[in-house]
């Protein structure tokens, strides 16, 4: 067993696609293979079920997949120590929600390539339930999530700005005229949503529920576009973040509903564990992303 396969090993099981894998690690698709296949003989164990196309972890290849997130990171804060403090180098893998992946962070990424471009950024759009879990098992150096302010004995967690929720309609739709909208009105509309456990979504359900609202039908969604252009189209109302509607907003093809009920909002957020070691180029990172998520939003 040796580091080079238990990379390879950690970017299946984050991928669970060979194909995937081998792109982002550099290597043949043949060479993913082999090195798995020495390090299942190694440890005497199958670590990937194999269905047709599809893999999955086994059981013993989710056992082994904290471990190998531990070596492999004290192998990087090795390799730091000996090459000097001053050297920003290595890779920092990043978990963040669809909407801060394309709203929110590309201005830290952009700042941060060009001032440190030695240093390896990995992505991980994910659902808003799965991130704690990502930044918990370390699978994730870090994460940006939008939701209430965190106070955790598990991680350090900084919010920056925050992110008032709307609800939206086509600009044709029927409740686009109106001067207020009680939660009473929503019965019989059908709602636009993002997946279960969207802290919006849910502040926004419990909200309907308090009121004994009970909505005709609720569209669920992964994407926050495919959610937008069902609204532009008069499907329904939709949930949405107000920076992922600001164009649409100001085309005035999309009309802010004047809610009655309690404000939703969030803030943009970054976590981190609290057990995390932090490399020159992460806490690199996390000074560039202070820099730019605090900057006034007309900057």
């Amino acid at each position: 067993m040796d580091l080079r396969q238990l990379t390879t090993f950690r970017e299946l099981a984050r991928t669970l696609h060979f194909h995937q894998a081998a792109e982002r690690l550099g290597y043949v698709q043949s060479t993913v293979s082999a090195q798995i296949q020495g390090l299942e003989e190694d440890l005497g164990v199958r670590l990937f079920d194999r269905l047709g196309k599809q893999i999955t972890l086994t059981n013993a290849g989710e056992r082994l997949l904290p471990y190998a997130e531990q070596i492999l990171k004290v192998a990087e804060e090795a390799r730091t120590a000996v090459s000097g403090h001053e050297q920003y180098v290595g890779t920092l893998t990043i978990g963040a929600t669809e909407t801060l992946c394309t709203y929110r962070l590309p201005a830290v990424l952009r700042q941060f390539h060009f001032l440190y471009p030695q240093v390896r950024l990995l992505f991980f759009p994910s659902a808003f339930s799965a991130l704690r879990r990502l930044a918990i098992d370390g699978q994730v150096d870090l994460a940006f999530l939008m939701e209430e302010p965190i106070a955790s004995s598990v991680f350090h967690a900084q919010s920056f700005r925050p992110e008032p929720i709307h609800l939206l309609v086509s600009s044709d739709h029927p409740l686009a005229q109106r001067s207020t909208i009680l939660p009473s009105d929503l019965e019989g509309e059908t709602l636009l949503v993002t997946e279960a456990g969207c802290s919006y979504r849910t502040q926004f359900q419990h909200q309907l529920s308090k009121a004994g609202v009970q909505p005709t039908a609720m569209l669920e969604f992964e994407s926050i576009e495919a959610i937008k252009q069902c609204a532009l189209i008069g499907m329904g109302v939709a949930v949405l973040p107000a920076i992922t509607v600001a164009s649409e907003l100001e085309q005035q093809k999309l009309v802010i509903l004047p809610w009655s009920g309690e404000p939703i909002c969030l803030m943009t957020q970054m976590i981190w564990h609290k057990q995390k070691w932090l490399s020159p180029a992460f806490q690199a990172f996390l000074a560039v992303t202070r820099q730019v998520l605090m900057k006034p939003l007309d900057q």
